[in-house]
């Protein structure tokens, strides 16, 4: 695993006006991003490529802090973690990755 980083994603984020208006959520998508580039800065020199499995488990507000986590699965798979600092589960899944140099 790598050491927890926490995240937030604020309040005026271009994705949050639609979504939805007077109680607005993250989109999973923003979310994902955020792994995504979490991930680029873990292992400087790889990108992800796709994310085969995911499953979102809570909302995330905006403003709300976050943790990611990556664990190796083997082979170019990485597994990860997003965790609401009260240790709610946001989401979970498995990300396939390329060295840039290749």
């Amino acid at each position: 695993m790598n050491p927890e980083q926490r995240y937030a994603i604020a309040a005026d984020h271009p994705s949050l006006a639609g979504h939805f208006p007077g109680d607005p959520i993250v989109p999973g998508v923003v979310l994902l991003e955020e792994v995504a580039r979490a991930f680029e800065a873990w292992r400087p020199g790889s990108r992800p490529v796709a994310m085969p499995v995911v499953k979102f488990l809570a909302p995330l507000r905006p403003g709300q802090f976050f943790t990611i986590k990556f664990a190796e699965s083997g082979g170019r798979e990485i597994r990860f973690e997003c965790a609401r600092d009260d240790g709610q589960p946001l989401a979970q899944g498995r990300l396939l990755a390329v060295c840039a140099n290749s």
